[in-house]
C-alpha cells in the first residue's frame, strides 16, 4: 500500500512540474507575442530604433569583414614572402639545379624554383616590352635567380636565414623585402585593435538606445505598471514584456546591420573582382559566412535585453503604489 501510495506521489509530483512549467512556457509565449504586438503598434519609432543599433553595428562588422577580406587576399605572410638568390655569372643551369634541389631539402624551405638568364630575359620581354635592348646587347645581363618560398618567416627568422644564404658560393647577392611584411602585420594588428575597441565603443551605444528607448515605454506604461503591482504582481512578472521588447531591437537592429552589409559587398563585388583580375587574382570578396552571421544576430539580440535589463533594474523599481 505505501508503495503505491508513492508511485502515486511521484507521479502527482510529475504531472504538476510539467504542468508549471507548460505554463511558464505559456506565459513567456504570450509575453513574447505581445512585444511583437507593440512594437508593431508603432513601426515608424520601432524601426528608427532598430536603423540606430543596425547602424552602429554595421559600423564593427563592416571592419571586421575587411580585415578578414585582407588577411585572407595576402593568403599569410609565409606564403607570399620570397627570397631571391641572384647567382654568380659562371654558375652553369646545371650547378643552379643542383643548388636549387639542395635548398628544398631544408625545412625552413618551403619551395625553390629556377629562374635561367634566358628565361629572365625572355619574362622581361614579356612585362617590359623593351627586348629589343636586351637583344641589341652581346651578353645577357640578367643572371639566374632562385625563387624560394620559406615555410616560417619573421624578422628575426628572415634575417639570419639570409645572411646563411648570402655565403653560399654560387650566390652574387641574396635579397628579401621585409619591409613590407612587417608593414601588413602591424596594419592588420592596428585594425584587429580598431575593430575591438569600436565594437566596445558601440557595444555601450546599442545600450544606450535601447535602455532610453525602454525608460520611454515604462514611464509611458506608469498607471498600468502600478496596477499590477497593485494586484500582485512581481517586479520580475512586470519587467518580462520590457526584456523582450530589447531582445526585439536588438535582434530587429543586427538583422538590419547584415542586411546593409550584405547590400554593400554585393555592390562592391564587381569593382573589386575586376581590380582583382588586373593583378591575376582570382580571389572572391567574402562576407561574413552562416557562423559570423548568426554571431552578428545573437550579440544584437543580448546587447538588447542587456540594455532593457539594465533600464528596468533601474527605473522599474521606483514605480510603487502608493
Amino acid at each position: 500500500m505505501n508503495t503505491r501510495k508513492r508511485e502515486s506521489g511521484a507521479k502527482q509530483s510529475q504531472r504538476t512540474t510539467r504542468g508549471a512549467l507548460q505554463s511558464h512556457w505559456q506565459q513567456h509565449g504570450k509575453t513574447a507575442r505581445e512585444s511583437i504586438s507593440r512594437l508593431l503598434s508603432t513601426p515608424a519609432a520601432s524601426l528608427m530604433t532598430m536603423a540606430v543599433i543596425g547602424i552602429a553595428l554595421l559600423l564593427p562588422s563592416a571592419l571586421y569583414v575587411s580585415m578578414n577580406n585582407l588577411q585572407a587576399l595576402s593568403g599569410g605572410i609565409s606564403s607570399v614572402s620570397q627570397i631571391s638568390l641572384y647567382l654568380n655569372k659562371d654558375v652553369t643551369d646545371e650547378e643552379a639545379f643542383q643548388v636549387s634541389e639542395r635548398l628544398l631539402q631544408r625545412d625552413e624551405i618551403a619551395s625553390s624554383e629556377y629562374i635561367s638568364p634566358a628565361q629572365a630575359a625572355a619574362e622581361f620581354n614579356t612585362y617590359s616590352g623593351l627586348g629589343d635592348v636586351i637583344g641589341a646587347l652581346e651578353d645577357n645581363p640578367l643572371p639566374g635567380v632562385i625563387v624560394l618560398s620559406p615555410s616560417v618567416i619573421d624578422a628575426d627568422s628572415a634575417s639570419a636565414l639570409l645572411e646563411e644564404l648570402n655565403d653560399l658560393p654560387e650566390v652574387d647577392s641574396a635579397q628579401l623585402d621585409l619591409q613590407w611584411v612587417e608593414r601588413l602585420q602591424a596594419f592588420l594588428q592596428l585594425t584587429q585593435r580598431a575593430s575591438t575597441g569600436l565594437m566596445l565603443i558601440l557595444a555601450l551605444a546599442v545600450l544606450f538606445v535601447v535602455g532610453n528607448t525602454i525608460r520611454l515605454a515604462i514611464e509611458g506604461r506608469r498607471a498600468e505598471i502600478v496596477v499590477i503591482k497593485l494586484v500582485g504582481g512581481t517586479n520580475s512578472y512586470v519587467a518580462r514584456p520590457f526584456l523582450y521588447a530589447g531582445a526585439l531591437y536588438g535582434l530587429g537592429g543586427s538583422l538590419l546591420a547584415w542586411a546593409m552589409l550584405s547590400i554593400i559587398l554585393l555592390s562592391l563585388r564587381a569593382p573589386a573582382n575586376s581590380l582583382l583580375s588586373l593583378y591575376n587574382s582570382d580571389y572572391q570578396l567574402q562576407g561574413l559566412g552562416a557562423a559570423n552571421s548568426l554571431a552578428l544576430l545573437g550579440l544584437g539580440t543580448f546587447l538588447g535585453w542587456l540594455g532593457a535589463f539594465i533600464s528596468v533594474r533601474q527605473h522599474l523599481a521606483a514605480i510603487e503604489p502608493r
